[in-house]
């Protein structure tokens, strides 16, 4: 196999000084605990801490050079700024490949999406497709995610996040996709912006690096579908829209629930149907997968083969995974969705729940980044959990206030301040048979709860 890069590609992409041996390396890591062998360490210096101070941890992991800005004694390409660095060679990474390229953004949705469209991809075109691990959406994860990308990949697939105007705007000039998806506006990072026509709006960037001849992929359904699409227009080419709306380019002429829990669906894409099952359970699956459908259709995917990988396709960890727990003398279902929330997550996933046997469970953390309405937010949440048949909620974190005392007399609840807090009390809340969804901001540390029941905690 040719090397990702070379110390000679990568002092040209980053304008450095290759020092002691030539190297080659077979991949790109900035934290050094993730570092394999073979892997280009690249020493990012930041507030917080300095990966310089990691080096030799990194080479002893198997470290083939690094990216560095001060003297070392390991292989290494010496420049002035590595974070700068990381962009060139990302840069570098764009500019060598011949890959058609999709750039996936949106309040939810983001991460299943893209790891859909992987799999739709690869499916056809075996390991020839290429995208950005975890969640590596944001201003080091997506230059990381490029510098990764295989000269000779045919699919690159990146997910790009924000928080804040303007941090799209950059990040799709880096990846300068063909094809460029908003998955959905809904309340998320609401701190930082006055309403939700300034997220569709920070959204809507994304399309500002489209190629020439690029797609624009817009939720029909959405109230900013038409901000979406006068936010494209002038750099799109060709404007998809996708939804359950007859009206929409791609759509669901009809659609069943399945035994299984996922979603056998026949689905018109431009002048085509093509009939297929979602493995994942959900009504947002089916939105997710129209997605996935009309972007692999921009880029001249197999549509019959991503049909196929749609039916195979597993939960992710912390967005829908599923694992059977042990819990006192028996066994109870564990839908992890602990990785991230907002109010439509949370109502999308409640709404999985109710579909499940047994007693509904409800481990519930709050909701970060929503600003001056997260009080409301959070109440807003005791509708969907009463639909949901929840028959205990575990509210986690002191946000979730307002949700509790909606809960009043409604639902059966235990308030906690943390995720520790909650890991002492959950055990004697369970049965078996029961369903239960863990859910809530990553920074409230739901994972926690998740590994313990997969290791038995009860």
């Amino acid at each position: 196999m040719l090397p990702l890069w070379t110390s000679p590609d990568i002092a040209a992409a980053t304008d450095g000084t290759a020092n002691g041996d030539d190297f080659a390396v077979a991949g790109v890591a900035f934290d050094s605990r993730e570092v394999g062998p073979g892997d280009l360490f690249v020493a990012l210096s930041g507030e917080a801490t300095d990966g310089h101070r990691f080096l030799d941890q990194a080479f002893a992991q198997g470290a083939a050079g690094a990216l560095v800005s001060n003297d070392t004694p390991h292989p290494s390409v010496r420049v002035t700024d590595t974070f700068a660095a990381l962009e060139n060679l990302a840069r570098a990474a764009r500019t060598r490949t011949d890959a058609r390229i999709i750039g996936v953004t949106g309040s939810v949705g983001k991460t299943s999406t893209k790891e859909a469209l992987f799999a739709a991809l690869d499916r056809g075109a075996p390991d020839a497709a290429h995208r950005s691990v975890k969640s590596y959406n944001n201003h080091t994860g997506v230059p990381l995610s490029l510098a990764r990308m295989p000269a000779a990949a045919r699919f690159g697939v990146f997910e790009m996040g924000m928080n804040h105007p303007g941090e799209l705007a950059h990040l799709t000039t880096l990846v300068r996709p063909h094809v460029a998806i908003v998955t959905a506006i809904a309340p998320a990072h609401t701190e930082f912006f006055p309403d939700e026509s300034a997220i569709a709006d920070a959204k809507g960037e994304i399309f500002r690096g489209l190629e020439p001849g690029g797609t624009a992929i817009i939720p029909y359904d959405s109230p900013h579908r038409d901000r979406l699409i006068g936010a494209a227009q002038p750099y799109a080419a060709k404007i998809v829209t996708f939804g359950t709306d007859n009206a929409a380019d791609v759509h669901p002429i009809e659609s069943m629930a399945l035994k299984t829990g996922g979603t056998f669906v026949t689905a018109k894409i431009g002048e085509r149907e093509l009939s297929f099952t979602i493995a994942q359970p959900g009504a947002h699956w089916v939105f997710n997968a129209l997605a996935v459908l009309a972007a692999v259709d921009a880029v001249g995917g197999d549509l019959g083969l991503a049909g196929l990988a749609l039916a195979e396709l597993g939960g992710l960890p912390g967005r829908g995974a599923r694992l059977i727990a042990k819990v006192n003398g028996g066994e109870a279902l564990v839908i992890d969705e602990s990785y991230n929330a907002n109010p439509a997550s949370m109502a999308a996933t409640l709404a999985v729940l109710a579909t499940e046997p047994g007693r509904h469970i409800a481990v519930l953390g709050e909701m970060r980044e929503l600003g001056e309405g997260a009080p409301a937010y959070h109440a807003a949440l005791a509708e969907p959990l009463t639909a949901a048949r929840v028959e205990m909620a575990l509210l986690v974190g002191e946000q979730m206030a307002p949700l509790a005392q909606a809960l009043e007399g409604k639902v059966k609840f235990v308030h906690v301040p943390t995720a520790a807090a909650a890991l002492e009390v959950l055990p004697d809340m369970l049965a078996p048979g029961d369903a239960v969804l863990v859910k809530g901001s990553n920074g409230v540390g739901l994972s926690r709860i998740v590994a313990a029941l997969a290791g038995g905690m009860a």
